[in-house]
């Protein structure tokens, strides 16, 4: 099914796209959000932990099963550090309910070919 690129304007851009059963939500306005709260706080002057942190990290060899704990310790962090909440406003609410409730409208089911017919 193709994706309709027209996004429910917004302080956060959404793109609805139906899947079969359901819909998916394009959150890359989300995602932009969240890198640049990762960049911000990586490079943060005032507070050079994270920094120093993520370069600890990148020099310490490890096997896949050593060296989680502090990986997983630096990501829980960054997610704390990091936007998770996206606005959506008035307008946007109800064009975002119709943008869901078309994904999942009932679609003709293509009917299957005739045997023999390929």
């Amino acid at each position: 099914m193709p994706a309709d690129r027209t996004p429910i304007p917004g302080p956060t851009r959404i793109y609805v796209q139906a899947i079969p059963g359901g819909a998916a939500l394009d959150m890359a306005a989300l995602a932009e959000q969240v890198i640049g709260d990762v960049i911000e706080a990586l490079l943060d002057p005032a507070d050079t932990g994270l920094w120093d942190r993520l370069h600890d990290l990148a020099d310490t060899p490890r096997t896949p099963a050593e060296g989680r704990l502090p990986y997983e310790e630096l990501v829980a962090e960054l997610v704390a550090r990091s936007s998770s909440r996206v606005p959506v406003y008035g307008g946007q609410v109800l064009r975002l309910i119709e943008a869901l409730h078309r994904s999942v409208a009932p679609r003709p089911v293509p009917s299957q070919r005739k045997a023999g017919a390929a």
